[in-house]
């Protein structure tokens, strides 16, 4: 096949240098015809067939392979003909060809029939629209490499986002990646776009009809916005929030981060974020930072509390005060030891209440078949067994992690009180955790211990000390009352009470 390069040649000899047909035939060896090709094209035409390619064997059942592929234009679109069944029809009637040979003819016919999709270019009002969009990223999360899930909202109109990592993709996390998102945009967005999730659509209707999950049309309700759903399988639809999950994942989570919590976690995906609305998107004039102040003004107000992004049920704490939530036990007080309960799962925190009372918040656990234990629910109890004390498996799990001054107290204890009554003296100390804050009690004792007051009432002093030195007033400012300057300041005069003693 001739070269470009000799194209030019023949062309530069014709044109500029002025040879003839019958020169350059006879000088570059070219025949005329290619000549004349030539002199009408400055490159050499790509390779066409004249005719179409002989198919000896296909040939005759070509007509039976388009006839089957129009059938699938009025065929359920999961019960189409393949490739691989158009060939079992056709070696029905004779066809003794390679599948391979099939499968090409069948995809020259599907390119032919494809259409090229087109997309309109699409602009939104301030505060107008917003998309949410789920994804998938690695993370090191307290030393362990794990599978977390991606909310992203996105603006349309300032293009400005939000992300929030999640253990999986249920209702509550779903809520609650919305009630964190209008906080950080400052307002809700009039219309949310989404796909056919299962946490907001129970079922798909006819055309865009959707009958929504109960949970999700309250959630709305509360903060009144509208819900849009894409066509199935028309992810496009609301492609900006897509493009921003592998954004995401690129330029926020590489190299794979490694935090201590899921809240870590969420506060520099926050911060990137934050970050990220400095930069200026490509066909725009301004920074997200501008175009999202421009936003804010237009979105709907936020309520005055946010809802309560939780699943809820009743549940029964067993014989041993724990209550059973995706095979994972939770304490909680010893007096609520069989009695029903209420218990509120939120995406990190499980809540359970008596009635309308909070009894025991704990973080909720993501392993199976765990024991999550808080040691204050079981000290009354423990306290009328102290004989248990040791082997109690609420006090064995605190033991190992609590203050070495705590085993110098009950150590002391045990001494001056034996046979149960310094295990209870102990105990009594461990509930002011109950009142005060782990470190101010932890302070108390070792005070305590210094002072020689190793009991109760000696760590209860302790205590009110640290809150009355806290509680301190400032000095009075005695400037412009020179008169009561050095009062209190003076020497302390002795012999009155020799006076008092002679009287007496």
């Amino acid at each position: 096949m001739i070269k470009v390069e000799e194209y030019e040649a023949i062309r530069r000899a014709y044109f500029v240098d002025g040879w003839s047909i019958r020169k350059i035939n006879r000088e570059m060896h070219h025949c005329r015809r290619t000549i004349r090709k030539a002199l009408q094209h400055a490159e050499p035409p790509p390779y066409t067939l004249s005719k179409p390619r002989a198919a000896p064997v296909l040939g005759p059942y070509q007509a039976k392979i388009e006839q089957l592929l129009a059938e699938n234009d009025k065929l359920p679109r999961k019960q189409r003909y393949t490739a691989r069944k158009i060939f079992q029809e056709i070696q029905k009637q004779g066809y003794t060809g390679s599948e391979g040979s099939v499968r090409r003819y069948v995809a020259r016919l599907r390119e032919k029939q494809k259409k090229a999709q087109a997309y309109l270019p699409l602009e939104f009002s301030p505060g107008e629209a917003a998309q949410v969009d789920w994804g998938e990223a690695e993370a090191v999360i307290a030393g362990e490499r794990l599978k977390v899930q991606l909310f992203v909202m996105r603006l349309n109109h300032s293009r400005a986002r939000f992300v929030m990592a999640f253990p999986f993709q249920k209702q509550e996390a779903f809520l609650e990646g919305h009630i964190q998102a209008f906080r950080f945009f400052g307002g809700v967005p009039r219309n949310i776009t989404y796909d056919n999730l299962k946490t907001a659509v129970f079922r798909i209707l006819e055309g865009r009809n959707r009958q929504e999950q109960q949970a999700f049309v309250a959630f709305r309700s509360y903060y009144l916005f509208e819900s849009r759903y894409c066509t199935p399988g028309q992810g496009h639809q609301k492609g900006g929030v897509e493009n921003d999950v592998g954004y995401t994942r690129r330029n926020f989570l590489v190299p794979i981060p490694k935090v201590d919590s899921f809240e870590e976690l969420n506060q520099s995906l926050q911060q990137a974020c934050l970050q990220d609305t400095q930069r200026r998107m490509r066909g725009q004039t301004k920074p997200i930072a501008e175009l999202w102040a421009e936003e804010k003004p237009h979105l709907l107000p936020l309520p005055d509390g946010d809802y309560r992004a939780c699943h809820s049920r009743p549940v029964k704490a067993n014989p041993y005060s724990q209550v059973v939530f995706e095979t994972n036990r939770y304490s909680v007080p010893a007096q609520y030891a069989s009695r029903q309960l209420m218990l509120r799962a939120y995406p990190f925190e499980i809540e359970i209440l008596a009635l309308d009372q909070i009894i025991a918040t704990h973080p909720r656990c993501f392993g199976r078949e765990k024991d999550i234990l808080d040691p204050l629910h079981y000290l009354d109890l423990i306290a009328e067994r102290p004989g248990a004390f040791e082997h109690a498996v609420p006090m064995r799990r605190w033991r190992q992690k609590w203050p070495d001054v705590y085993e110098t107290l009950l150590e002391q204890l045990r001494t001056r009180w034996p046979e149960g009554r310094g295990v209870r003296q102990f105990l009594a100390i461990l509930k002011l955790h109950r009142q005060y804050p782990a470190k101010q009690v932890e302070k108390a004792v070792a005070e305590a211990l210094k002072l020689g007051a190793a009991h109760l009432d000696g760590v209860r002093l302790c205590l009110r000390q640290q809150q009355d030195h806290d509680a301190l007033p400032a000095p009075l400012d005695l400037v412009e009352h020179p008169r009561l300057e050095g009062i209190g300041e003076q020497a302390i005069n002795l012999s009155q009470y020799d006076n008092l003693l002679a009287g007496r």
